[in-house]
C-alpha cells in the first residue's frame, strides 16, 4: 500500500506550498493528461493517466512509495476523494482543496449559488439530470463525454432554459457562453464544462438554507380552496385520494411525472413539490390554465401540454411515475407501453376499476386495488357534510 496518499485540488490558480511539497516527493503522479503536464509534476515519478478512478485507486494501493492524485476543482466535491476512501481500496488521503468548479462557474456568472441544485450528468445519469433542470430554475450541471450542453439541450425540447457554459475553467482555453438552450445543441463544447440552467419561477432561496427553499406551502393532499379552485370537483376526486395517489408514486427528485388529465392542477403541482419534474396534460384550455396558476401558487414548475390522450403521449419524453386523471382504461394502457416505474389511477365503478386493473395486468404490472371512502364532517355539529367512494388503481413493474 502507498505510503502516503495526497489528492491535491487544481482550478487554475497556482499551487499552494503543500501541494508543491506533496508533490516534490511523489514517486507516483495520477491525473488528468493536462494535469500530468504540470511543471511540479517530478520526472521520475512514475504517471497515471487517470481515467477509470477504480482502476488508479487499485494502482495506488499496491503502490509502495507516496502518490498523488490531481483533480479537477475541489476533490470533495462530486470528486475522486470519495471513491479512494472507498473501503474496499484501504486508502487513507489527504486532501488540498481548491475552489470547486461549480462555485468558479458560478463566478464566472457574478451570481449566488446557495439556492441552486447540483447534479452530475454522465450518460447513464443524463435523462435524470434534465429532470431536475426541468424542474428547478437554477440548477448547476456537471458534464461529462456525451452528457455536455448539446445533450442537455435535446433532450429539454420545450422547455425554455438560459444556459451559462463555462468551458475548461481556469485554463487559457477557459470560455463563458450565455445562450438560450434551444441554441446549445448547434455548438460543440469543449470538455470539461459546468453548465449552469436558469429558467422559470420558484420559491426565494438563500440565507439559511443550501439549495431552494421549501416553498411557501405546507403539507399535500390539500384541499380544493388552496389552489383557490372554485370548479365542481369531479366524482371521487378528493384531497385524499390525491393524498394516496401521492404515496403510491412515490416522486422524487430526478424523476418526471406524467399527470394526465390534470384537472385544477393540484395533483401536478403537489408532485413538483417533492422536487420532481412535472408535465401535466389536459385537453381543455381551462384545466391547463388552472394547473400553470396552482404551480404559480406552490412556487413550483410544471410544463403543461395541451392535447388529448393518448395521442398527445407520444411526444413526451420518458416518464418515471404517471398518474392518469381521466380517459379510462386505454389511456392506462397506452402509459403502460412506455414503461414507466409507478402508474396510478382512480374509477367511480367498479367495471371501469377492473379496466383499468385488466390494462395494467396485461402491461406486465403488478396490481393493487382498494376502495376509498372518504366522509367530510362538519367538526361542529359532527355530522357528515358530504360522502365520496372512489377505486384506487396502482400498478408497479416488477424489478428485473
Amino acid at each position: 500500500m502507498a505510503d502516503r496518499v495526497t489528492v491535491i485540488g487544481w482550478d487554475g490558480s497556482p499551487l499552494t506550498a503543500a501541494a508543491r511539497g506533496a508533490l516534490s516527493a511523489a514517486t507516483l503522479v495520477a491525473g488528468a493528461a493536462h494535469h500530468l503536464g504540470l511543471p511540479e509534476v517530478p520526472e521520475r515519478a512514475e504517471r497515471i493517466r487517470l481515467g477509470s478512478v477504480d482502476l488508479a485507486a487499485r494502482r495506488i494501493a499496491g503502490h509502495r512509495g507516496t502518490a498523488v492524485v490531481l483533480a479537477d476543482g475541489d476533490p470533495g466535491f462530486f470528486g475522486v476523494v470519495r471513491t479512494l476512501r472507498a473501503p474496499e481500496h484501504g486508502l487513507e488521503v489527504e486532501v488540498v482543496p481548491a475552489v470547486s468548479s461549480v462555485a468558479a462557474a458560478f463566478a464566472r456568472a457574478g451570481m449566488p449559488w446557495d439556492d441552486a441544485r447540483v447534479v452530475v450528468a454522465h450518460t447513464r445519469t443524463l435523462r435524470r439530470a434534465v429532470n431536475v433542470c426541468r424542474a428547478h430554475p437554477k440548477v448547476a450541471v456537471l458534464t461529462s463525454p456525451g452528457a455536455g450542453p448539446a445533450e442537455l439541450a435535446l433532450l429539454l425540447e420545450g422547455v425554455h432554459r438560459t444556459f451559462v457554459i463555462c468551458e475548461a475553467l481556469g485554463t487559457e482555453r477557459e470560455q463563458v457562453t450565455v445562450l438560450t438552450s434551444d441554441k446549445a445543441a448547434d455548438h460543440t463544447w469543449r470538455d470539461p464544462n459546468v453548465v449552469i440552467s436558469i429558467g422559470g419561477s420558484g420559491p426565494p432561496g438563500g440565507g439559511w438554507l443550501m439549495g431552494p427553499d421549501p416553498g411557501p406551502v405546507r403539507g399535500w393532499g390539500l384541499p380544493p380552496e388552496a389552489y383557490e379552485d372554485d370548479t365542481a370537483p369531479a366524482p371521487g376526486r378528493t384531497p385524499e385520494l390525491r393524498a394516496a395517489q401521492l404515496a403510491r408514486l412515490g416522486p422524487r427528485v430526478g424523476d418526471l411525472v406524467w399527470d394526465i388529465g390534470t384537472g385544477s392542477g393540484a395533483f401536478a403541482a403537489e408532485a413538483a413539490r417533492f422536487g420532481a419534474a412535472v408535465i401535466a396534460v389536459d385537453a381543455d384550455p381551462a384545466a391547463c390554465a388552472r394547473a400553470e396558476a396552482a404551480a404559480r401558487r406552490s412556487g413550483v414548475q410544471l410544463q403543461v401540454v395541451a392535447g388529448r390522450a393518448p395521442y398527445v403521449l407520444e411526444r413526451l419524453p420518458e416518464p418515471d411515475v404517471v398518474r392518469v386523471g381521466g380517459g379510462g382504461a386505454d389511456v392506462v394502457a397506452a402509459c403502460a407501453d412506455r414503461r414507466p416505474e409507478r402508474i396510478v389511477t382512480h374509477a367511480g365503478t367498479r367495471d371501469e376499476a377492473e379496466a383499468a386493473a385488466a390494462a395494467l395486468a396485461a402491461g406486465g404490472y403488478a396490481v393493487e386495488c382498494v376502495l376509498l371512502q372518504s366522509v367530510d364532517l362538519d367538526p361542529d355539529t359532527w355530522s357528515e357534510r358530504a360522502r365520496s367512494v372512489a377505486f384506487l388503481v396502482a400498478g408497479r413493474r416488477p424489478a428485473p
